[in-house]
């Protein structure tokens, strides 16, 4: 795959193993600078891993990763300071403040002092977090504790922002609220890439990517995935049945 000056974020061929298992196989994605690309498929995937690497916590066993043109095995660091990446599980300090978390991951990322009230004020003011600085994080509800934690991954303001299920197990309201975050990011011009367990969120996505069993088997546009279907998810389920029927079908035959 040719790297464009349009994708922020380019993956050639990627494959990863852990021992024998290989948990992500051939691997090819792009993601155009300034969208929202959705990563959708079953659990096991392989979603969680894939994430990771772009993010560069794990690196390839073979491929190539690109982000703003910049090779992750050839300048890590450089890449690793255009991202910012929320595991399912973000480490926010139960027992801080709403206040406390943010000023803690401005320490972190090296915010001085003329920016850490300007940026306070815009990002806990995008998840609607003013309110309660005061509030210890533990106290949360866990929509508002996925807020949190996406205001302190952006306080850095990053370039490519990864998300792994960053709503999963959080009630609608919430979710609407967060996907109102993204949107506005997207505007600003920043590129994300969010895995998604949430076929109504997968709509709201510029270009979704489907994996099954360690490799991506579709990647378009939501209305062209859907075409032919009532639905994203009856859509998504046949093609995921298509592909097990020729492994199946390959495997009987040799």
């Amino acid at each position: 795959m040719p790297i464009s000056a349009d994708n922020f974020v380019s993956v050639e061929a990627v494959s990863l193993a852990f021992g024998a298992t290989m948990a992500v196989r051939e691997v090819s994605l792009a993601v155009r600078r300034g969208s929202i690309c959705g990563l959708v498929g079953s659990d096991g995937a392989g979603k969680s891993t894939l994430l990771r690497m772009i993010a560069t916590m794990l690196m390839p066993t073979q491929g190539r990763i690109t982000v703003d043109g910049i090779d992750m095995a050839a300048d890590k660091s450089r890449v690793k300071g255009l991202i910012g990446y929320m595991p399912q599980r973000f480490g926010l300090y139960q027992d801080l403040s709403v206040e406390e978390n943010i000023d803690f991951f401005m320490d972190i990322f090296g915010i001085k002092a003329a920016e850490r009230r300007a940026r306070k004020e815009r990002y806990l003011g995008f998840s609607n977090l003013l309110p309660f600085l005061s509030r210890p994080a533990g106290d949360l509800s866990g929509g508002m504790k996925q807020k949190l934690g996406l205001a302190c991954v952006l306080v850095h303001e990053p370039r490519l922002l990864i998300l792994d299920e960053p709503t999963n197990g959080v009630d609608p309201v919430s979710r609407q609220e967060f996907w109102e975050i993204l949107t506005e990011m997207r505007k600003l011009g920043m590129t994300i890439l969010v895995s998604t367990a949430y076929l109504d969120e997968g709509e709201r996505c510029d270009s979704l990517a489907l994996m099954h069993k360690g490799s991506i088997i579709k990647t378009a546009t939501p209305d062209e995935i859907r075409a032919g279907f009532v639905s994203l998810e009856e859509a998504m389920i046949a093609a995921i049945r298509a592909v097990d029927g020729e492994i199946e079908h390959d495997t009987f035959q040799r």
